[in-house]
C-alpha cells in the first residue's frame, strides 16, 4: 500500500472511531468501533440453571441421567449416531428421545423392535415413528457388492461410472440408479412402506462418501455424478425425507477459522451445474439434470468440523490466523456458510479428537474437555443451524472393562472415558429445557452481528469468530425473539483463576438493551433478559 494512502486511511480510522484492518482482516459483517457517551441503565441477565452432577469416571459408560427430561423444539433436529445407546435399551428405549435427541441413526437401532430382523413376523411395524428415524449411508454401500461402483472411493472415476444400466445389460447393479433404487427399499426394514411402492423410510438421510476431491479435468464429470446421485435418491425417498451429505459443502474450513475462509467464493462442486460430456449420454445421464447442481437437490448443507488435538490443548497457541480454536472453528464454519448458501444447516459433532497426525496419540482417545463439550451443546445452536448429528466411531459400550494389555488398544472404544457426553447433553438441557420457547421459528440469530464492548462500553464491535480468536477476546452470541434476548458467552481456554468481563448491547427495533457479563475461567455462561424500549 502506498505511504500517502496508508496515512489517509489511518486518519479516517481515527476520525470515525474505527480500527484500521489489514486487507486479510476485512471480513464479512465487521463493524468498527464507535465512541459512546454515558451508558443507559443496564439490564441484568438471569443466569440459566446448571445441573449438579459428578462426571463419570467409569470407562465405557456415560450417565444419561445427569439431567432430567427435555426435548428439542420442533424447529430443530438432533440425531443420535454415537456410542452407548445399548446402555439404556433394556431400561428405557426412549431415553435418548428424552435427552434432546429427535432421531436415531439406523446403525444405533435395536433389531427386532425398531428395525426388522430375521424373526420379524408379517405385519410387524417399527416402534420408531418416521420422524425418529435417520440413516447414514457410507461409501461402502456403493463401493461393495452388488453395486461395486469404485467411484465411491475415487471421485476421479466419475467419467467411467454409469448413471443408469447400460443398454446391453439392463439388469446391471453397477450404476448409481440401481444403488438409489436399492435405498428405496429401506422402508421394508420398518414395516410401513406406502401402498404406492417402496420409499426411503427415514426422516433424515445422510451421505458420507468423502470422494469429492478430484483432478481439475474431471470436475465436470464429478459435478454430473453428484447432481445425479442426489436427484436419484430424491426420486426414491418419501416426500418427508430430507437429504444431505458430509461433502461437498458450500465451504469447508476444516475448523481452522481463517480470515481467508470468510472471503471464499464457495466450493465448486456444491453449485457447479451438470452438463453433458462426450460420454455422459451413453452412460445414462438424463437431460433433466442439465443446468441443475448438487445444491439444487439437497435439503441441507452440512458444514461442520471434527476436532484435532490442539483444540483441547489449553497450553497451545490459539490466537494465530491458522491456529486451532474449538469455538472459533465451531462458529466460523456456520458464519461463512450462511453467506454462501440459504440451505438449512446440519453439522456432524464428535466429542473426541479425530484420528490422524494432529492429535499426538494417532488415535481418538482424547475426550473433549468439559467446557468444550458443553459449549458445543450451546453455541452451535446460536448460529441458527437446523440440526446436528452426534457421531462416534464406536457403537455399543461395555462398561468397566479391564485396560487392554496392548498399549495400541488402550483408550479406544469401551476403554475411553465418556463423561464428555454428559457435559454435551448438559449444554443441550440448559439451552432447550429452559429456553426452548425462543426457538419457535420467529427468532433472530445475531451471529457475528452480536455487538460487544471489551472496554466497559467505550467502544463497540461486531466481530466474527476469527476476529475474536485472533484478538484473544471473550466470545458472545445472542438470539432475539420479540422482547427476549438470550446470550451465550465464554472465554475459551481461560485459566482456572482467570476472570473476564464484556458488555453486550442490542439497540435495534426500538430496544435499548445493555448488559455486562462476568465470566469465571472458561465457563459457558447462558443468560436471558426482557428488553425494554
Amino acid at each position: 500500500m502506498p505511504k500517502p494512502m496508508r496515512i489517509v486511511l489511518l486518519a479516517l480510522a481515527a476520525l470515525s472511531g474505527g480500527v484500521l484492518l489489514k486487507t486479510s482482516d476485512q471480513l464479512v459483517h465487521t463493524k468498527g468501533a464507535d465512541v459512546t457517551g454515558t451508558l443507559p441503565p443496564q439490564t441484568s441477565l438471569t443466569p440459566t440453571p446448571r445441573s449438579s452432577f459428578t462426571p463419570t469416571t467409569r470407562k465405557g459408560y456415560w450417565n444419561a441421567d445427569v439431567v432430567g427430561d427435555f426435548v428439542l423444539p420442533k424447529t430443530k433436529t438432533l440425531t443420535f449416531d454415537a456410542a452407548g445407546r445399548n446402555l439404556y435399551g433394556n431400561e428405557n428405549w426412549e431415553k435418548i428421545f428424552k435427552r434432546g435427541f429427535s432421531s436415531v441413526s439406523q446403525a444405533r437401532m435395536f433389531w427386532g423392535t425398531e428395525i426388522a430382523d430375521s424373526k420379524t413376523p408379517p405385519g410387524w411395524k417399527s416402534r420408531l415413528s418416521f420422524d425418529r428415524r435417520a440413516f447414514t449411508v457410507t461409501r461402502a454401500a456403493l463401493q461393495g457388492p452388488p453395486h461395486n461402483v469404485q467411484w465411491a472411493l475415487n471421485g476421479n472415476l466419475a467419467g467411467q461410472t454409469y448413471f443408469r444400466p447400460p443398454a446391453n445389460d439392463p439388469n446391471s447393479q453397477q450404476n448409481i440408479y440401481a444403488f438409489a433404487k436399492a435405498l428405496g427399499n429401506n422402508c421394508i426394514l420398518y414395516g410401513d412402506c406406502p401402498a404406492s411402492g417402496p420409499k426411503i423410510g427415514v426422516s433424515k438421510l445422510f451421505l458420507d462418501f468423502e470422494n469429492d476431491g478430484v483432478d481439475v479435468p474431471n470436475r465436470q464429470e464429478q459435478a454430473n455424478m453428484y447432481t445425479y446421485l442426489m436427484k436419484a435418491i430424491k426420486d426414491v425417498a418419501d416426500p418427508r425425507t430430507e437429504i444431505g451429505s458430509l461433502t461437498p459443502v458450500a465451504h469447508n474450513g476444516f475448523g481452522y477459522s481463517r480470515a481467508a475462509d470468510y472471503e471464499s467464493g464457495g466450493e465448486w462442486l456444491f453449485s457447479m451445474p451438470a452438463q453433458h460430456t462426450a460420454t455422459s449420454r451413453q452412460r445414462g445421464m438424463p437431460d433433466a439434470i442439465v443446468g441443475k447442481s448438487y445444491s439444487d437437490y439437497i435439503d441441507f448443507n452440512m458444514p461442520g468440523t471434527y476436532h484435532v488435538f490442539p483444540d483441547y490443548d489449553y497450553t497451545a497457541s490459539h490466537r494465530g490466523d491458522y491456529d486451532r480454536h474449538w469455538l472459533a472453528g465451531l462458529l466460523s464454519e456456520q458464519e461463512y456458510n450462511i453467506r454462501l448458501s440459504n440451505k438449512k444447516r446440519i453439522a456432524w459433532h464428535w466429542l473426541f479428537n479425530t484420528q490422524g497426525p494432529f492429535n499426538r496419540s494417532e488415535r481418538a482417545s482424547n475426550p473433549a474437555p468439559p467446557a468444550v463439550a458443553e459449549g458445543m451443546g450451546v453455541f452451535f445452536w446460536f448460529t441458527g443451524a437446523y440440526g446436528a448429528i452426534l457421531w462416534d466411531d464406536y457403537n455399543e459400550l461395555k462398561p468397566d472393562q479391564p485396560t487392554p494389555a496392548d498399549p495400541n488398544l488402550q483408550g479406544l472404544g469401551s476403554d475411553r472415558n465418556y463423561a464428555c457426553y454428559e457435559h454435551y447433553i448438559h449444554g443441550l438441557w440448559r439451552l432447550f429445557k429452559h429456553h426452548g420457547d425462543l426457538f419457535n421459528g420467529r427468532e433472530t440469530y445475531l451471529n457475528q452481528q452480536t455487538e460487544c464492548s471489551f472496554d466497559g462500553g467505550k467502544t463497540w464491535y461486531q466481530y466474527n469468530a476469527n476476529q475474536l480468536k485472533t484478538r484473544g477476546l471473550p466470545f458472545a452470541r445472542a438470539v432475539i425473539n420479540g422482547d427476549q434476548i438470550l446470550v451465550a458467552a465464554t472465554m475459551p481456554f481461560a485459566k482456572p483463576d482467570q476472570r473476564t468481563s464484556l458488555m453486550v448491547r442490542y439497540i435495534q427495533n426500538g430496544y435499548q438493551f445493555y448488559t455486562t457479563v462476568n465470566l469465571k475461567a472458561d465457563e459457558i455462561f447462558l443468560g436471558r433478559a426482557t428488553m425494554g424500549k
